[in-house]
């Protein structure tokens, strides 16, 4: 909860106040200084800590665009408790357009990190202990990796009551109870009781317009369950919410060109074609088949494939064909104008 005082950085922040923190990195080794671009708001009443961080892999975008939406959001105004909000924690991999740090390690899988270790460790240390760990709970904002795209959708421990309800709150139809990966924020928080939502939506080094307006309306969502901001009346149709307990990936057999059939949000049955694979004389040579009945919550987008890569990723649901119909009716619902949404 608020206390009188929040230091981040050496920044005293109290209640009330609004600021704009440079988080010192480790320089590049051309001299050039190097920080972590924090946003503190504090309401004067009290109420949750919260952080947003994005772009953890410096090549995931969409979560740099949700944050600074977030912040200029008119209904972050009147917030009650903290929200800090971190719109490049890779702010390495950001100015190399990569997933990964200069040491070539995966930043999210440094965590909890120590001040003597890589660089990475480094940096994971520096981030979870200046801003996790003042945190009651947090969304971390994610992408598709490379030539992959992911369907809006958050992964947590949803055996976790709390965080179940945080996860239905954000409003994403698709919930996936998806295993802590050792190493990762999502573990370092949880570890430390910071309830934790991974929102997962789009590709890297794109923007996604139907992703970034889920990504911001869900963290507003989220922060009016948490009681940060005031109820409001809702919009539109009613959207439910499906947990998936298990998920995977189907690959290829072959090698060769790919013709996606099928798509992001599709409802699939077992025995499905998803995809023809063709060699460069445009003669098919195989097929991607799906080996049971779910949704495609992430897909790969370059039309090339060697035997063995994954393909498509599949959620199973006990009724997925309904949850199709939601995913559709969301997007309708999120995308009514070429208007960027900014609540």
């Amino acid at each position: 909860m608020v206390s009188n005082v929040l230091t981040i950085g050496g920044h005293d922040i109290a209640p009330g106040e609004t600021k704009k923190i440079d988080l010192e990195m480790p320089p590049l080794y051309t001299a050039t200084n190097m920080s972590i671009p924090v946003y503190v708001k504090r309401g004067k009443r009290p109420g949750p800590v919260m952080f947003v961080s994005a772009a953890v892999h410096g090549d995931e975008l969409n979560g740099i665009e949700i944050v600074g939406r977030l912040i200029r959001s008119k209904a972050i105004d009147k917030l009650r408790g903290t929200l800090i909000a971190v719109p490049m924690v890779n702010v390495y991999g950001v100015l190399n357009q990569s997933r990964y740090l200069p040491d070539r390690r995966d930043l999210n899988r440094s965590f909890p990190g120590s001040k003597k270790g890589s660089l990475a460790g480094r940096l994971a240390n520096l981030f979870f202990n200046e801003v996790v760990s003042k945190c009651d709970v947090g969304i971390d904002l994610h992408t598709g990796a490379i030539h992959r795209s992911n369907l809006p959708q958050i992964r947590a421990d949803l055996d976790d009551a709390d965080v179940l309800e945080m996860a239905k709150a954000f409003g994403v139809p698709v919930l996936l109870n998806a295993e802590i990966r050792e190493g990762s924020l999502r573990e370092a928080a949880s570890t430390n009781g910071v309830k934790i939502l991974l929102y997962e939506a789009g590709q890297a080094l794109r923007y996604d317009e139907f992703s970034i307006r889920a990504g911001v309306k869900g963290i507003i969502n989220t922060m009016r369950h948490l009681g940060m901001l005031n109820k409001s009346r809702s919009k539109g149709h009613s959207i439910n919410r499906f947990i998936a307990q298990q998920s995977g990936w189907v690959r290829a057999a072959e090698s060769g060109f790919v013709t996606h059939l099928a798509q992001l949000g599709d409802h699939v049955v077992k025995g499905d074609k998803l995809a023809a694979i063709a060699d460069p004389f445009g003669n098919i040579i195989g097929s991607i088949i799906s080996p049971a009945e779910g949704v495609v919550i992430g897909k790969q987008n370059i039309p090339l494939t060697q035997e063995g890569e994954a393909i498509y990723h599949i959620a199973y649901f006990s009724q997925p064909n309904e949850v199709a119909e939601h995913v559709e009716l969301y997007q309708d619902n999120l995308l009514p104008t070429d208007e960027p949404l900014v609540e």
